[in-house]
């Protein structure tokens, strides 16, 4: 079992390692528009889940998900042996990678925001000119009790 701050810096220096192996040294197109967005590496320190997104070539174009999972996947031996190397660790911890969601969560969690907006924009403007209903006073004065009426006779 290792220390927990020793396993967040070595998921810190994998994703690190990763990254520049991935934008200089492996030279596949399907990776060009990869992101490695966080690792997790286990208690043991034998394995590390290396997280990615993968980001469109513009706007329009839909992003290369099955694409880029088969590049990182072609690729895993050389991006293992490169963070064995580059953190002297005694065992180079396997490497799994997932393709990360927040990007697609946020843009959900958007667009709902968006639909709430909208429609407490519509609740206010079909409130702007509305009136309660009811006496304007709603509070009724209290009521003196019967009691009190046969005192003062």
């Amino acid at each position: 079992m290792a220390d927990p701050a020793r396993a967040r810096r070595l998921s810190k220096r994998i994703s690190q390692i990763v990254a520049s192996a991935i934008e200089h040294e492996i030279k596949d197109p399907r990776l060009t528009y990869v992101t490695i967005t966080d690792t997790k590496v286990t208690a043991d320190l034998h394995d590390a889940t290396v997280y990615y997104t993968v980001l469109g070539e513009n706007l329009d174009a839909a992003p290369d998900f099955a694409g880029a999972a088969a590049a990182l996947e072609s690729a895993r031996g050389v991006l293992r042996t490169k963070v064995g190397q580059g953190t002297g660790v005694r065992f180079t911890p396997t490497l799994t990678f997932v393709a990360d969601t927040v990007p697609d969560t946020a843009r959900h969690i958007e667009d709902l925001l968006a639909k709430a907006r909208e429609a407490d924009a519509e609740v206010a403007r079909r409130s702007a000119g509305a009136t309660h209903a009811g006496d304007p006073d709603p509070y009724r004065a209290p009521r003196e009790s019967e009691e009190d009426d046969e005192d003062e006779d």
